[in-house]
């Protein structure tokens, strides 16, 4: 029984579709929730933002065990280097080359006759093969192409090096018998085409993706991009559902773990359609990414040891900021057992990166009840210069930050919050960690008061002016 792979392109979809929402911290989550599934690739979108996107491919990289991580390059100069050091940590990298075959697409995308386009394709797809061992060429909007010109893409992407070659029905106007009379007749004037692997992408604009998709496999396809979410491209449960129904009786089968694909791809699809509200400072999606269950920490672990664990749960901090957190946690580590990921975090935001700060608290007053929407006024001070910020939100703690945020006039992808008592009784003080993300890079605040509010605004204008005193730098 020969085995179909399942690409995954979820994540790309999402960043070309404004109806789809994931911050940075959820596309890592989605990933892990992917690999969990067994699906053998997940592809990630290129890199236009080179600080930014890079370190998502680099913390997607660390966080998948099993699957094939998926990236394309660009025609940008030095596009081929920059992605695949970025991927090249992962367990199994593959790069892309992503071309259209239609004229129309041709001229509007690339800019470039026919003979230019595979001048390039030749160009990459080699440069790609220096670095990685495994490449894919995807011929986008394939079925609308010219078929000659199709037929010596795909020669010219196998003789440069790719081996997996991936033919898109992108208008997805095809039924499944013509989109197999079309792959019969591209693997019939394209003999080296056994040599690689056959992938196909079928969209779902008269809802037969699924069936298409199917035909394909029939024709020797064996790969088939899906979406976990909703979307116009053949979704993995409805691919699943065939392959479980009647894999067997095609000779086929997958490795997807379908007791569980309900479930996740519920969690996805509440991941993407969780959207932001504009008048929030809480962005959507995971509510404790920083309570990884697998960070356990104790007094005989090293520095290096509390290294891994301080990139395990999300921050990139200098040597200087490792030494300081590693002083603090043997300090911590000598009184207590063990130490989890959530006690982690706070050290890190207490000893990491101390700044002088940009901004400070002066004042502020929060009114909130059952009968009235909660509203913050604040009072912060740059320098000697006095701002103030006043706004509406859903509860006291998310009217204050909004108004952190109208005074500072950005907003902040806030990656978690947390809240928790560190004394007891009725005058107990709170502890607050908020952890806020710029560019791709974490930074973290603590405040500690017997007012949650004000430990909260606390932490996020620690966080805040760290992120001030980097981008200033810089």
């Amino acid at each position: 029984m020969q085995n179909i792979g399942v690409s995954d392109i979820t994540m790309k979809v999402a960043d070309q579709a404004p109806e789809l929402s994931l911050s940075f911290k959820e596309k890592i989550e989605l990933a892990k929730l992917l690999d969990r599934l067994n699906v053998s690739v997940i592809e990630v979108s290129p890199i236009r933002s080179r600080k930014i996107d890079s370190l998502l491919i680099k913390s997607i990289a660390m966080a998948v065990k099993h699957a094939t991580i998926a990236a394309p390059v660009t025609l940008e100069e030095g596009s081929v280097e920059d992605t695949y050091e970025a991927l090249k940590n992962a367990v199994n990298p593959r790069l892309q080359v992503e071309a259209p075959m239609s004229p129309t697409q041709m001229e509007y995308f690339w800019h470039k006759k026919p003979e230019k386009t595979l001048e390039t394709i030749a160009g990459l797809i080699a440069q790609c093969r220096e670095k990685c061992g495994e490449v894919e060429f995807i011929a986008d909007d394939a079925c609308r192409s010219e078929r000659e010109f199709l037929c010596r893409a795909i020669r010219t992407a196998i003789s440069a090096g790719a081996t997996v070659i991936t033919l898109c029905d992108t208008a997805g106007l095809m039924f499944p018998d013509e989109f197999t009379q079309f792959l019969e007749e591209i693997k019939a004037a394209v003999p080296e085409m056994d040599s690689v692997r056959l992938g196909v992408m079928c969209s779902d604009e008269m809802n037969m993706a699924t069936a298409c998709a199917t035909a394909a496999v029939r024709c020797g396809a064996r790969e088939i991009k899906v979406i976990s979410c909703k979307g116009n491209v053949t979704s993995i449960n409805h691919f699943s559902a065939v392959m479980q129904s009647r894999g067997v009786a095609m000779g086929v089968g997958s490795d997807l773990y379908n007791t569980e694909l309900k479930r996740v791809t519920d969690q996805i699809e509440w991941m993407c359609r969780t959207s932001r509200d504009a008048k929030s400072p809480f962005d959507s999606g995971v509510q404790s990414a920083a309570a990884h269950a697998d960070v356990v920490l104790s007094a005989h672990d090293d520095r290096a040891a509390v290294a891994d664990a301080v990139k395990k749960i999300g921050y990139d901090l200098s040597e200087e900021d490792v030494a300081r957190v590693y002083e603090a946690f043997q300090r911590i580590a000598a009184r207590k057992e063990s130490l989890s990921a959530k006690e982690l975090d706070t050290i890190v935001a207490s000893a990491a990166m101390q700044v002088p700060p940009t901004y400070r608290v002066d004042t502020y007053l929060v009114t909130c009840g059952n009968t009235v929407s909660a509203s913050a006024h604040l009072v912060l001070y740059k320098g000697e210069t006095k701002l103030e910020g006043v706004c509406l939100g859903d509860g006291p703690i998310d009217a204050a930050f909004l108004a952190v945020e109208q005074i500072v006039g950005h907003h902040y992808e806030l990656d978690d919050f947390q809240i928790q008592a560190v004394t007891q009784g009725r005058e107990a003080m709170g502890e607050t960690i908020v952890r806020l993300r710029s560019g791709g890079k974490l930074y973290s605040g603590r405040g500690i008061s017997t007012d949650v509010v004000g430990a909260s605004i606390r932490a996020y204008v620690s966080a805040l002016n760290k992120i001030v005193y980097e981008e200033a730098e810089a």
